[in-house]
């Protein structure tokens, strides 16, 4: 445990960030799964376009790296595009 005032502060706003990154990072998870489970629906583009919206936030807020960002924007398109044409 810390003694210093400044460490015990620090250690209460790292477990903030911590708790709200780890919603922040499940939310994508359920964003992603949801638009690859669209594939070939009616709601395929809405799905895709929030998952979308969710990775850039997240980037933005800092809680993803933009390189990382961009690379799960790339999965996620590609894996939808792959779907697309292995159904129609």
């Amino acid at each position: 445990m810390a003694n210093i005032k400044s460490q015990i502060k620090r250690n209460r706003q790292n477990e903030k960030s911590r708790l709200r990154n780890r919603a922040v990072r499940a939310e994508l998870g359920t964003r992603q799964k949801a638009a690859v489970a669209a594939v070939g629906t009616e709601t395929e583009a809405d799905a895709l376009r929030l998952a979308i919206k969710k990775i850039d936030k997240a980037a933005t807020k800092g809680v993803l790296h933009k390189n990382q960002a961009a690379r799960k924007k790339s999965r996620l398109m590609a894996r939808v595009r792959a779907l697309a044409t292995a159904e129609g």
